[in-house]
């Protein structure tokens, strides 16, 4: 009996993904739930299981191939008795597929992209693949066919290299992943009248009560008591006297958020993702800090699902784990702010009249002046200092 392998569901307003690669060739034997393939989204990375046990069929979704959700990936064939894919099937298939493939080219661009490149009358070559190994997608070709005139001269340039120094060099295609960070980051600059306004914050009572309670605190809730929590309480007061930060423009209209979707923003090996914890301003900081540890280890293991990464309101990045000292965020759009935290360095200070050695913190607001004046962004970066500075403020709320 042969059973379908289709694409699951991407999460939402993901259509698409891109087949990066596949652990099976036909007439291997496969097991329930083992990984059949791998998908790439322009978030993270999907795998795919095998929904039975039985010998690997055809493959209908190829590396490189763009697939809807819910498309057909392959077949299985079910059963210890299912007869196996022949093996020179795919051998077979491979001189027609070279044949196809244009000069000095490795791999075959997808038969959509051909097929339209044909009929604009595009040389074979004269657009740039996305997909694996630099293969061609359809949308490629309409992206191609779309851009301005002007647009092709733009090309990013290279700087002149000797071909001893390109000898030396390695070139990798970008992840999806990448790509989609590049492309939002961009599109961010683009889009926001992006503002940044700093202040600093004096760290002195946050660590004491941490190190006062940090044991207790593990004890009792098996998780370290971290500065995010903290970090994460201020921001929540703030957002409630300044809710613009915690709202979003769509079209003509401001959307004001009565909740907050906190975003951590989170280092990966593969580039940096924004875990979001729901409901963040009606948790405790216990559970806050289970949150940010369970949700940033999965996070560095790429086991976060895509609905784990939408929704946030409002971001918070801590570039001073990696030593940081004052730096610029870019929004998380639609979001109309972010919280940059930097690195906790002694440094003297000037307190009632005489100099004395403080463990101080740059903090940066960025936000977005088309809904959050000046007033409003240096309002909210100074109720997190007065919150961090004397955290018994929010406990009274203040």
């Amino acid at each position: 009996m042969s059973i379908e392998v289709r694409v699951p569901t991407l999460g939402e307003s993901v259509t698409e993904a891109t087949v990066a690669t596949w652990f099976k060739k036909p007439g291997d034997a496969v097991a329930v739930d083992e990984m059949l393939c791998e998908l790439e989204t322009d978030k993270v990375t999907v795998e795919v299981p095998s929904p039975a046990a039985g010998v690997m069929g055809d493959i209908v979704a190829n590396e490189g191939d763009t697939v809807g959700v819910d498309a057909l990936l392959a077949h299985i064939n079910e059963g210890e008795g299912a007869a196996p894919a022949p093996k020179a099937a795919a051998p077979a298939a491979a001189p027609a597929a070279a044949a196809a493939a244009p000069a000095g080219k490795d791999v075959e661009d997808a038969p959509s992209a051909k097929k339209l490149m044909a009929e604009n009358n595009m040389a074979a070559g004269s657009v740039a693949g996305s997909g694996k190994d630099g293969r061609v997608m359809k949308e490629d070709v309409l992206n191609a066919l779309n851009a301005p005139k002007a647009a092709a001269p733009a090309a990013a340039p290279t700087a002149p290299r000797s071909e001893a120094n390109a000898a030396r060099e390695e070139r990798v295609k970008m992840t999806k992943l990448r790509q989609t960070i590049a492309r939002r980051l961009k599109e961010s600059q683009n889009t926001a009248a992006m503002l940044t306004t700093y202040n600093e914050v004096d760290m002195t009572e946050v660590m004491a009560l941490r190190n006062q309670y940090k044991d207790q605190f593990e004890k009792k809730h098996k998780v370290k008591l971290g500065f995010m929590s903290f970090f994460t309480k201020a921001c929540v007061h703030a957002l409630k006297e300044v809710p613009e930060v915690n709202a979003e423009i769509d079209g003509t209209d401001i959307v004001y958020k009565n909740y907050v979707n906190m975003g951590i923003a989170a280092g990966t090996p593969t580039g940096l993702v924004v875990p979001v914890i729901n409901d963040a301003d009606q948790m405790s900081f216990a559970d806050i800090e289970k949150a940010i540890a369970d949700k940033g280890a999965r996070a560095r293991d790429g086991k976060l699902s895509m609905a784990e990464m939408q929704g946030g309101t409002f971001t918070i990045s801590n570039g001073g784990v990696y030593g940081s000292l004052m730096s610029s965020p870019i929004l998380n759009p639609p979001q109309s702010g972010i919280l940059g935290m930097h690195k906790i360095q002694d440094r003297p200070m000037a307190i009632n009249g005489q100099v004395v050695i403080r463990p101080m913190m740059y903090l940066a607001l960025s936000y977005d002046h088309r809904i959050v004046d000046g007033k409003g962004a240096v309002t909210f970066l100074v109720r997190v200092k007065e919150a961090l500075e004397d955290p018994r403020r929010l406990l009274m709320d203040l």
